[in-house]
């Protein structure tokens, strides 16, 4: 069962930009550790990044190379994914998914150390 609620997808040009947002339903992400994953169609899902409860710590895939920066607002309880110069091969479903501790590198990769999943939210990039 979801616990997490993404929103902010949507269909945009190659080179434009996104703000994904990640909230807790029925709770609060504060002090827990967010990761964003995506998972394209026929492809396996990919770690795209994560940050730490206190928004000291941040960790990317490679791919996302400075295009893409995860943030968060305590105050709110929001976790945000802005993505820039978006790619066609950014198309793809996006999740966040949180845990309450921090973990090694390798281990915040895993989907399966996480606890609270959300549904969701599709990115069309067109060229």
């Amino acid at each position: 069962q979801a616990q997490l609620v993404e929103s902010g997808g949507g269909l945009v040009q190659a080179g434009g930009s996104l703000r994904l947002s990640c909230a807790a339903s029925g709770g609060s992400l504060i002090t827990y550790t967010v990761v964003w994953f995506r998972q394209a169609p026929g492809k396996e899902r990919e770690f795209v990044g994560v940050i730490s409860g206190n928004g000291g710590s941040n960790y990317y895939a490679d791919f996302v190379k400075g295009r893409f920066t995860i943030s968060r607002d305590n105050a709110k309880g929001m976790v945000y994914l802005q993505m820039v110069s978006l790619k066609p091969d950014d198309t793809a479903v996006y999740y966040c998914a949180a845990r309450q501790y921090w973990a090694t590198f390798t281990r915040l990769r895993a989907g399966e150390i996480y606890d609270y999943w959300g549904q969701g939210t599709q990115v069309i990039v067109s060229s």
